[in-house]
């Protein structure tokens, strides 16, 4: 083709092969919408006939009868603060797990798998049990924030020793990482079972339910008690976002790149360790949102955490609203601790993972 007929060809903008940018801001208005949907679907979920159509008309006319003032108590003070909750709670998990695959380059690393959550649980447990002897002037103090600090230093404490453990010369070990978090893990449950054997019968009822996952008995409380934290954590994710991507081509390029790496790993684990800690606090154990949602994001949006971090708030906080309306109305009367569904879909997906990288599947 002559130069004259190269120039007067019609210019073009193509993406290069790789660039997913364009399906990202797409997945981003998607999961919106799918957010949005969730609520709705946890606001109407339930034993209440309160549908999310006569809620938002009882939103837009309040006082025209629309909803009972049974149902109105049931949406505003019970269902409302559930959702919120909700939430507040995958979008933590969710966001925790991606920035710890980030900062450990790993697609497996997890606060649930490498022991936070087992750490963040054994300071929740510990102040559930020894709040009115031990730790009475730190639950005094802290009031109803006791049980959200404390669980955020247990996932705080975890955390830092398992980056001190992992981390040789600068070099952090994947395989030392995960041997060490299920080591850790493994005595955080530990000294939570021992905790579990002293504690009193309302205590062990408490701790029986919340062990699994639960977002019931959901509070306006509770919400403003674990927003304090989990949204500031939330809120430095994005500035996160160019550190974590430098980090995914090594220390030293990302130091090149002149990326603050060990400033970038502290704010990273404190952040990890406030949305864990905070989130296990309010609705105890629940598993394999960290690891399931950044992964299938991975498979469709790439690994750009510029878009994969806010993806994962979104399809995080979907993922645990679906899961709840499930645990809601699966055994009606009876309600089934989320830890349970999540389980039953994240130990599956987390298998298929390990069988993909091993390249026994090859789908």
């Amino acid at each position: 083709m002559s130069s004259d007929a190269t120039a007067m060809a019609p210019l073009t903008t193509v993406e290069p092969d790789g660039d997913r940018s364009g399906r990202a801001r797409f997945a981003i208005v998607a999961l919106c919408v799918l957010l949005v949907l969730a609520i709705a679907l946890g606001v109407s979920s339930g034993a209440s006939d309160a549908s999310a159509l006569a809620v938002l008309r009882d939103w837009l006319a309040p006082g025209d009868g629309v909803l009972s003032e049974r149902d109105r108590i049931i949406v505003h003070d019970i269902r409302m603060p559930r959702t919120v909750l909700g939430v507040l709670v995958g979008a933590a998990l969710a966001v925790s797990g991606a920035v710890m695959q980030g900062l450990f380059r790993n697609p497996l690393a997890d606060p649930t798998i490498v022991g936070v959550s087992a750490g963040a649980s054994l300071g929740a447990v510990s102040m559930i049990v020894l709040g009115a002897t031990l730790l009475a002037p730190a639950s005094a103090v802290l009031g109803i924030f006791a049980l959200p600090v404390s669980a955020f230093c247990g996932g705080l404490a975890v955390t830092l020793i398992l980056y001190r453990v992992a981390t040789r010369q600068g070099q952090t070990s994947i395989a030392t990482m995960l041997l060490a978090g299920i080591a850790i893990g493994a005595m955080a449950i530990a000294m939570t079972g021992l905790l579990i054997f002293i504690a009193d019968d309302r205590q062990l009822r408490d701790l029986t339910f919340w062990s699994l996952g639960s977002l019931a008995g959901a509070t306006w409380t509770k919400v403003f008690a674990a927003a304090w934290i989990i949204l500031p954590a939330l809120g430095a994710a994005p500035f996160l976002a160019r550190g974590l991507n430098g980090l995914a081509l090594g220390e030293a390029a990302a130091g090149h790149m002149g990326i603050p790496v060990q400033r970038l790993k502290h704010v990273a684990i404190v952040a990890v360790a406030a949305a864990t800690g905070a989130a296990v606090a309010v609705s105890g154990g629940i598993a394999f949102v960290g690891i399931l949602v950044p992964h299938l994001l991975r498979l469709l949006i790439g690994p750009d955490n510029r878009y994969l971090l806010p993806c994962a708030a979104l399809l995080g906080a979907s993922t645990l609203l679906c899961a709840d309306a499930v645990a809601r109305t699966v055994a009606v009367p009876a309600e089934l601790p989320i830890g349970i569904i999540t389980a039953a879909a994240g130990g599956p997906f987390f298998l298929w993972v390990l069988l993909r990288r091993r390249g026994v599947i090859d789908l």
